[in-house]
C-alpha cells in the first residue's frame, strides 16, 4: 500500500518539496508507504521541481531584478532544460523588503535562456511565475541579442520605465533559435494591455503606484507598436498577440516569448506530464496533493484541480495552508478530504514555516489512518463512485 505525495508548494512557506517531505513523514507515522512527487505549474519551484524528478541542476550567473549579479541554476536531462523566471530575476531575487517596478528587468532570464541554448537543450520551457518586472520581455529580447536603440542611435537597456525611450529595434544579433522548441508553461490568461492587462492586474504586486502603472502601460503598448513593425523570428506566429491570454503573463514576458514562437500550454498538465505524473502514481492506491490556499478557483484548472482529474479510481485528499471550498466544491473537485493546517492551529501557520512543516505531518497522518481504514474496508479501489467522507476539521 503506497500514497503518492503530489503537492504544490504553499507560496511564501514552504516549498513543494517541503510539503511533500512533511506529509510524506505522517503517512509514515500512519503505516502508509509513500513516493514522493513534488509539483509545479510553470511558476516558482519548476526548476526544483524538475530536479526531484531527474534533471540535473546547470548552474548560471544572472542579472536578478536588482540588477546584480547572483548565482541560480536550471534544470536539464540533456534534452529538455527547464528555465524560471523566480530563481533569476524574478521578486524573490531583491533584498528583503524592496521593490523596484520601473528598473526591473527580464534580462536575467534571457541571460539563463542562453545558458541552455548552450549546453544544447533542444526544448525549452519557459516558466514564468514570480516575475519582477513589467518589461514586456525586452529585457529577454535584449539578452538574447536584440538592440534597443533612442532616436539618437544610443544603446537603451529595456525597462518598465525605459521603454518609451526605445525608438528603434535591431534583430541583427538576435540568436537562431531555429533548432531549439520553446513552450511556455501558464496558466495565467490575462492580455498584454488594458483592465486585465499586464500593467494593471500585476504592476501593483511589484509595486507600482497608479502612476506609474499607467506609464507601464503606455510603454508596453510602445514596444508592441515596435515589435510589429520588425520582423518575428516566428514565421507563422500569425494574428495580434497583444490580446491573446496569456501575453500579460510575467509583466509581458508573454508577449516576447510568444513572438519568438514559443507555444503556450496549460502549465499544470504540462508539468505532470514533463514530471512522470501517470507512471508515479501507477502503483499507488491513492494522492495527496494540496497548495498554500484552496478556494473555487482552484476548480478552475489549478494544479490540485488537475491532480484530482489524473488520479484516476484513485482516493484523492489535499492537504492546504487554508481552505474556502464549500462541500459542494470539495465534491466537484473529486476529493476525499481536504485537512487545512489553518485549522489545526490557533495561530497563522503561513508566518511559520517550522509550525506548518510539523501541521503537515499531522494532516499526512490523518490522511494516513483514513487511507488504512479504507483498505482495511475493501474500499480503496472504488474512487470517486463510493460515499465520501467528510473533511477533516481540527
Amino acid at each position: 500500500m503506497r500514497v503518492l505525495v503530489a503537492p504544490d508548494k504553499f507560496k511564501g512557506s514552504l516549498t513543494a518539496l517541503e510539503v511533500a517531505t512533511a506529509i510524506g513523514q505522517g503517512l509514515e507515522a500512519a503505516g502508509v508507504a509513500s513516493r514522493l512527487l513534488p509539483l509545479a505549474d510553470g511558476g516558482d519551484g519548476s526548476v526544483a521541481a524538475a530536479l526531484h524528478a531527474g534533471s540535473v541542476p546547470r548552474p548560471v550567473t544572472v542579472r536578478g531584478a536588482d540588477g546584480r549579479r547572483h548565482s541560480t541554476e536550471f534544470a536539464f536531462d540533456g534534452t529538455t532544460a527547464v528555465v524560471e523566471v523566480a530563481n533569476t530575476c524574478g521578486l524573490g531575487t531583491f533584498p528583503p523588503h524592496e521593490l523596484a517596478p520601473m528598473t526591473s528587468s527580464s534580462y536575467g532570464f534571457g541571460q539563463a535562456v542562453l545558458a541552455a541554448l548552450d549546453a544544447g537543450a533542444r526544448r525549452i520551457v519557459l516558466c514564468l511565475g514570480g516575475s519582477a518586472s513589467t518589461d514586456g520581455g525586452a529585457g529577454l529580447l535584449a539578452a538574447l541579442g536584440v538592440r534597443f536603440t533612442d532616436d539618437a542611435g544610443r544603446n537603451v537597456e529595456p525597462t518598465g520605465g525605459t521603454l518609451t525611450q526605445i525608438a528603434k529595434v535591431d534583430l541583427s544579433g538576435l540568436r537562431d533559435l531555429d533548432a531549439v522548441e520553446l513552450v511556455v508553461a501558464t496558466d495565467v490568461t490575462n492580455p498584454l494591455l488594458g483592465a486585465d492587462g499586464a500593467a494593471a492586474v500585476f504592476g501593483p504586486q511589484k509595486g507600482a503606484t497608479p502612476d506609474q502603472v499607467r506609464e507601464l502601460e503606455v510603454g508596453l503598448r510602445h514596444l508592441v507598436d515596435l515589435l510589429d513593425a520588425s520582423r518575428s523570428p516566428a514565421a507563422d506566429r500569425g494574428g495580434d498577440l497583444v490580446d491573446e491570454p496569456g501575453a500579460g503573463a510575467a509583466g509581458g514576458l508573454g508577449l516576447a516569448c510568444r513572438w519568438l514562437g514559443a507555444r503556450r500550454v496549460a502549465g499544470a498538465e504540462f508539468f505532470l506530464d514533463l514530471l512522470g505524473f501517470d507512471a508515479a502514481a501507477a502503483d499507488c492506491v491513492a494522492v495527496v496533493t494540496g497548495e498554500g490556499r484552496m478556494d473555487g478557483q482552484t476548480l478552475a484548472g489549478k494544479l490540485p484541480a488537475v491532480v484530482a482529474a489524473r488520479s484516476a479510481a484513485r482516493t484523492v485528499s489535499a492537504v492546504v495552508g487554508q481552505s474556502l471550498l464549500t462541500p459542494e466544491e470539495r465534491r466537484r473537485l473529486g476529493l476525499e478530504q481536504v485537512v487545512a493546517l489553518a485549522e489545526l492551529t490557533d495561530v497563522d501557520p503561513s508566518r511559520d514555516p517550522d509550525l506548518s512543516r510539523r501541521l503537515a505531518a499531522v494532516a499526512g497522518e490523518r490522511i494516513g489512518r483514513q487511507v488504512r481504514s479504507l483498505a482495511v474496508a475493501g474500499r480503496q479501489g472504488a474512487g470517486r463512485g463510493c460515499t465520501r467522507a467528510s473533511p477533516v476539521h481540527a
